[in-house]
């Protein structure tokens, strides 16, 4: 860090050690329990993951070769990055240590997809359809049990890699619907040539997706934070807030928010922004509790924060059959209000607390900040172009890594001046540490591609089981039965979301934002359009659920990661993060009533600006209800009417806007009153 940089930051903050935070990852980020590398192996681990990189953006830009080529290829080389990333137990770390099973699974599972690739021309000609590669049939072909075994071999070697970096979750439910699909009368062949032939299986939309779009914003993300970004987020977020009440909960929840938009990892973008804005927190007064879950809940939005949503609005776009400018709009109003309440509730807490903000000599100038405004140009660009619809998404991410390249000269080139010793000139240090974060940036990038690949891949194994399976009309069936078992109709789509809701909570625990959404997407939203839901809606209504069983209990892995950094009970923690995420569990079944909350349905412009404020005083009736407190402790009855009040209000409507104002509003008033009465000296 730059002097300059080491001047603007918060002083005196007890982060903890970066061993400290590393072990609070592993635990609870698969992501980054990894083999350690050293010397020469590192540097040729290096290199692979920035060739991948580099192929992956000209995948996408120039490539024209046929999708199960491209994919296969594709899969096969995050196979070989997988076995070199992740060992089989996180306590297998020594360094440059591989075991030669894991040398033989690479090869095995790498060598199906790169056999796939490189035979696909003959392939193609011969597995046209299931019953071609049934070595039962009358039609059986020759070497058939060779292209079976070659397909068992690469599907299993990719659920050994999924355990290893996704975790257990998603592959217990690919295997229940496994068994579920032999159960059903699937021979071997059907299955085999499913999941690994065809487009229904591991390449399925969500690899396809991945290796179209994912990948190269994966990369771009990597670029990205080498600029400085999240730095100037947390300092902005401190500028702007920190000195009010409770102000460095408040810089968590907005830094968390921008910063979380990119990373795409709730657990992930905890314990980064965490270990800053937690220690903060507590040394203001907040109970370790109630700052992790803070932490926790706000890095979770960061998966619905459009424009970037953890990468899942690329998958939204593909599944809703819309375009991705279209998905971030549709996604502002339901993410504002989700940190609305979250900064509400941490606003009346630090009052209930009467907690003090940071001295402002001690926060970043905000006129300092402004020169480093540039750093967000990548991302503004990005996101014209791509609403606009000037260029390709791929196109739009390749220009926006160029320009995350150019913006991270100034600081590279300071950093150059402020190390340079030895009589080395300042443009050979330059040009030196270019080219370093070039390279540590593809690196990056690469790496962060193994998980997300895996994951949408065991996600297409589901995806495909339920598709030969037609799993999915017995689900809609199901709930459709359960439901109509209650003869009003309002009240029984309640029940039908209510059903859906908790399928996606437990669904999601333990899984990565873009293969959630798969698995949301596949299983779920179909249940909610057959029940007469817009698709749109039904998508969202999923992927929210999905994402908060992040912060959930018992499986609240964001939420147990903040009460680590914290040293506070995970329990509380994610109770806190619950309550304090109350949007998230109240939004997506208004806009499933009333999808005009996502402007659809010709939404007009006085209809936007009418949901927007009701929505924002409707949540500020919510977090009050919630908390307990306005301007001295609320009685449990009023804490009630608040409560509905704020959800009258959250309704699209005339009417219910103007009862819930109403009723907020007197609460309001009487609250007020009541505080003058009980203290005149402090009214």
């Amino acid at each position: 860090m730059s002097e300059k940089d080491k001047k603007n930051h918060i002083p005196d903050v007890d982060v903890g050690s970066a061993a400290e935070m590393d072990e609070v990852m592993r635990k609870y980020d698969r992501e980054s329990a990894t083999r350690i590398w050293e010397g020469t192996p590192k540097l040729a681990v290096r290199i692979v993951m920035s060739i991948f990189s580099v192929y992956c953006i000209w995948l996408t830009l120039r490539c024209n070769w046929d999708m199960p080529i491209r994919l296969s290829s594709f899969l096969g080389l995050i196979i070989v990055m997988g076995y070199l990333t992740y060992p089989a137990r996180k306590d297998h770390v020594k360094p440059n240590a591989m075991p030669w099973y894991d040398w033989v699974l690479m090869a095995l599972g790498a060598g199906s997809f790169f056999y796939y690739c490189i035979n696909y021309g003959k392939l193609a000609r011969l597995i046209t359809s299931a019953a071609k590669i049934n070595p039962w049939g009358d039609g059986a072909i020759d070497g058939a049990w060779f292209y079976i075994i070659l397909g068992i071999v690469g599907v299993l070697c990719l659920a050994e890699l999924c355990r290893r970096c996704v975790g257990i979750p998603i592959l217990c439910v690919a295997g229940v619907l496994l068994v579920y699909t032999f159960a059903s009368g699937q021979n071997l062949a059907r299955v085999v040539y499913t999941l690994f032939y065809g487009t229904s299986g591991v390449m399925a939309t969500p690899v396809q997706v991945c290796a179209k779009f994912i990948a190269v914003f994966i990369i771009f993300g990597a670029f990205l934070e080498r600029t400085g970004i999240s730095s100037f987020f947390i300092d902005l977020a401190n500028s702007l807030a920190g000195s009010t009440s409770g102000g460095p909960a408040k810089v968590a929840v907005i830094s968390s928010a921008l910063c979380g938009m990119v990373s795409g990892s709730s657990v992930g973008n905890t314990v980064t922004t965490g270990s800053v804005t937690i220690p903060m927190m507590k040394r203001t007064g907040y109970q370790g509790e109630f700052a992790a879950a803070v932490e926790a809940a706000a890095s979770t939005g960061g998966q619905i924060m459009p424009p970037i949503m953890g990468a899942a609005a690329f998958l939204m776009a593909e599944y809703m059959d819309t375009s991705y400018a279209s998905v971030a709009v549709k996604a502002i109003l339901p993410a504002l209000l989700y940190f609305t309440g979250i900064f509400m509730a941490v606003h009346l807490e630090a009052r209930r607390l009467n907690l003090k903000g940071i001295p402002r000599e001690q926060l970043p100038k905000f006129g300092i900040l402004i020169r480093s405004i540039y750093l967000l140009l990548p991302l503004v660009v990005l996101v014209w172009m791509v609403a606009t619809g000037a260029r390709t998404l791929q196109f739009s991410a390749s220009i926006a890594i160029v320009l995350a390249i150019l913006v991270s000269l100034p600081h590279i080139f300071a950093n150059s001046r402020a190390q340079q010793s030895g009589g080395a000139s300042a443009s050979g240090g330059f040009v030196k540490d270019t080219a370093v974060m070039i390279v540590n940036s593809l690196e990056a990038g690469g790496r962060s591609c193994i998980t997300v690949a895996v994951a949408c891949s065991v996600a297409g194994i589901v995806s495909g089981c339920i598709t030969v399976t037609g799993l999915a009309s017995k689900l809609i069936n199901g709930v459709i039965n359960i439901s109509n078992l209650i003869p009003v109709p309002a009240l029984s789509l309640f029940i039908a979301l209510f059903l859906t809701m908790l399928c996606c909570i437990v669904l999601g625990m333990g899984v990565p934002t873009t293969a959630n959404y798969c698995i949301m997407a596949s299983t779920c939203a179909p249940i909610l359009i057959q029940l007469g839901i817009g698709k749109i809606p039904a998508h969202f209504f999923v992927f929210y659920f999905g994402i908060v069983a992040d912060i959930t209990p018992p499986v609240a892995l964001a939420a147990y990661a903040g009460s680590a950094i914290a040293k506070s009970d995970p329990m509380k923690t994610g109770i806190n993060a619950t309550k304090l995420a109350i949007a998230a569990f109240i939004v997506p079944y208004i806009f499933a009533y009333t999808p005009a909350m996502l402007f659809v349905d010709g939404t007009t412009p006085f209809q936007v600006v009418q949901i927007v404020i009701s929505a924002l005083l409707g949540i500020f009736g919510v977090a009050a209800s919630l908390n307990g407190f306005l301007f001295r402790q609320i009685p449990v009855l009023l804490r009630v009417v608040l409560a509905v009040g704020g959800l009258c209000m959250m309704i699209p409507g005339s009417i219910t806007d103007v009862v819930g104002l109403a009723v907020v509003a007197v609460i309001v008033f009487y609250q007020r009153a009541m505080a003058q009465k009980a203290k005149p000296s402090e009214a």
